[in-house]
């Protein structure tokens, strides 16, 4: 598996290791899964099921 570099302020990445711990999962698990979503969004046919699941992922997240 490959490895990457990723920047971000730290309060987006406490925020993530709040969910990904909440959710018993890794910081890498929770980030490959976010990134599954959004690819999968951006392949869906309908633009506003995209925008809803773009939506729940945003609120997970904040």
């Amino acid at each position: 598996m490959a490895r990457i570099l990723v920047s971000m302020p730290d309060e987006f990445l406490n925020k993530i290791d709040q969910v990904a711990g909440s959710e018993q999962r890794t910081r890498s698990e929770l980030v490959r899964e976010a990134l599954r979503s959004y690819i999968k969004r951006t392949k869906l046919p309908s633009p506003q099921k995209a925008i809803s699941n773009a939506k729940i992922l945003e609120e997970i997240l904040d």
